[in-house]
């Protein structure tokens, strides 16, 4: 086989694979993007009264902003605090709530016998 031919089959044998992998990537809505974007800009201001507007006006539950959002790499939270934001990003910490992890095997002894 030349080696055209072999390029030809790999490229013919990657093509499915790039097509597959393609689509996954989500193309997000302009609308959507902007709001994202002032959401992050009003965590990043440090004023709690900006970001409690900008997450109504837009129709965003504050806990899934502070779960899912992301701004720059960073979660919403550690993105605050980055930038000195410590009012918004305790505002964001506490829609979240208290978590808690409880260690089962702790509680509780499994006996086995063999």
């Amino acid at each position: 086989m030349t080696t055209i031919k072999k390029t030809l089959v790999a490229l013919a044998a990657a093509l499915p694979l790039l097509a597959i992998s393609l689509p996954s990537q989500a193309a997000m809505s302009p609308y959507m993007e902007k709001a994202l974007i002032d959401v992050c800009k009003a965590a990043k201001s440090n004023s709690i009264i900006k970001l409690k507007g900008t997450t109504k006006g837009y129709r965003l539950q504050t806990k899934t902003v502070a779960l899912k959002l992301m701004c720059n790499g960073q979660d919403v939270i550690s993105f605050a605090e980055s930038y000195g934001a410590d009012k918004t990003a305790a505002r964001l910490q506490r829609s979240i709530g208290n978590v808690s992890i409880t260690d089962v095997a702790a509680l509780s002894k499994v006996k086995v016998t063999f």
